[in-house]
């Protein structure tokens, strides 16, 4: 393979994007995800050739689970329970979360029979197909809100689960696929899990900042350049000499850089528009992935003015619950050092796709809102230590209906332009490994494109990534 030199382009004053890690009067304050899952293995690859493996932690094994709110009360999420398959029967009989018509109709699911047709169907439609309304509204709404801060009624079944779509072509009922893997012995993991499963994920002692401090260490002096934003990307044309060049016109400096590739790790809608003269169907299928926007309060609070104490590592909350916030986690129950002795840090999560007008409101008011919320779900009293707002504009993609077939029709037209490839969330998967998985694709992709290349073997190589 050959050599290349890589220049990163940064629009934002640090690397790092969404994830951010900000210490802040003796709290450990994470703007992004606190931690990474370990599938796919990419990220966890990831740490490995940077030699910090060894640095990881799992999240602490006392209060692993989260908890879901029904009639303003918490609830633990069934044990085994994951997404929307019960490993446990006996568990879903025990939960409050359900009425005995609810566990009626889930425990009913493999008289429903499969569907046949090959078209996307939303997850809401899925759920309520198989298991039924109530357990859609109770339990798996607001678990996948957690995720994708999403309307449940526009979300793809086959761009964010194709699992359990396949669980169904396969054995015609999720109950049958669980009891199918239970007997390969598959399941064993997922049957001491409650919604998540922390087993399989890893954060860093000082927050996932240290990911990004040690990329940055790694790469040589210089490879980065932050405040350096592309406005325009230009296809030059291919010459003996300069097979598939790129001009980038950066909005800080006069010069542009020219690249023999290029990555983008942008949103659809930043590398649409930067390809809309050399590639119009691009532009064409990013304008349709639609994206959301959320905000994160932060509290840092005394352990004592906590009087109804959660010891799960969070909260989701129903949309059926008519509450602002969608889920808040217990940030210093997953992992230590995140506080002050005797307090807790706590994420509410509000807005997202369902109530995108909340973003509109002060941070004054967000925090208000935050705190009632708190205040009937767990018995928050007194004035908070800290406060911090948190706003992700336009910041998470929304993979709707169609989204599959949305994603192939980007990467077609994105192929027919040598020395391009995309990464980053837009099309694959919306957390940190399926982004270094999709990077290190596209990396991979044009490391062989080079390599074929018939240009004499000493051209030195170029390559600029921008994000």
């Amino acid at each position: 393979m050959p050599t290349a030199r890589l220049t990163v382009l940064e629009a934002a004053s640090q690397v790092g994007g969404v994830i951010q890690t900000e210490p802040l009067d003796g709290y450990l304050v994470e703007h992004g995800a606190d931690m990474f899952s370990t599938q796919p293995p990419e990220a966890l690859q990831l740490c490995r050739d940077l030699g910090i493996a060894d640095q990881l932690i799992e999240p602490l094994a006392e209060g692993r689970g989260a908890m879901v709110v029904r009639d303003g009360r918490c609830h633990p999420i069934p044990e085994g329970f994951v997404l929307m398959r019960p490993t446990r029967l006996g568990a879903m009989l025990r939960t409050p979360l359900l009425s005995w018509r609810g566990k009626a109709r889930l425990f009913a699911e493999p008289l429903v029979r499969p569907r046949r047709s090959d078209a996307d169907e939303s997850l809401a439609s899925f759920v309520r197909r198989r298991l039924g309304q109530e357990t859609f509204d109770r339990v798996v709404q607001p678990l996948v809100g957690g995720i994708y801060t999403a309307d449940a009624d526009l979300l793809s079944m086959q761009a964010t689960m194709p699992q359990f779509v396949a669980m169904e072509r396969q054995h015609g009922s999720l109950l049958r696929a669980t009891r199918a893997r239970k007997r390969a012995g598959h399941d064993s993991r997922e049957r001491s899990s409650s919604g998540a499963r922390y087993s399989q994920f890893r954060g860093f002692p000082e927050g996932m900042r240290s990911l990004f401090q040690a990329i940055a260490d790694h790469l040589p002096a210089e490879t980065i350049r932050t405040e350096a934003p592309v406005e325009r990307l230009e296809r030059l044309p291919s010459t003996a000499a300069a097979l598939g060049r790129w001009r980038l016109h950066l909005g800080t400096a006069d010069t542009p850089l020219d690249a023999d590739g290029v990555v983008l790790a942008l949103p659809a809608h930043r590398f649409g528009k930067l390809l809309q003269t050399a590639a119009p169907r691009v532009k064409e299928g990013t304008d349709q992935i639609p994206y959301a926007s959320s905000a994160i309060v932060v509290l840092g609070v005394r352990d004592e003015d906590i009087q109804r104490p959660v010891q799960t590592f969070g909260i989701v909350v129903p949309e059926i619950e008519g509450r602002k916030i969608l889920a808040c986690s217990f940030a210093s129950h997953k992992f230590p050092g995140r506080t002050p002795p005797g307090r807790t840090l706590l994420r509410a999560f509000v807005g997202g796709a369902m109530h995108p007008e909340w973003l509109a409101e002060s941070d004054e008011q967000l925090i208000e809102w935050v705190r009632d919320d708190l205040k009937d779900l767990i018995g928050l009293r007194g004035v908070p230590e800290l406060t911090r707002v948190v706003r992700w504009n336009h910041a998470m993609p929304q993979y709707h209906l169609g989204h599959t077939q949305l994603a192939e029709q980007i990467e077609q037209a994105v192929a027919g332009l040598p020395g391009l490839e995309i990464a980053g969330n837009a099309l694959h998967g919306v957390g940190i490994a399926p982004v270094v998985r999709t990077a290190r694709e596209a990396a991979e992709r044009l490391m062989q494109s080079w390599g074929s290349e018939r240009a004499p073997a000493q051209r030195d190589k170029s390559t600029a990534t921008s994000s």
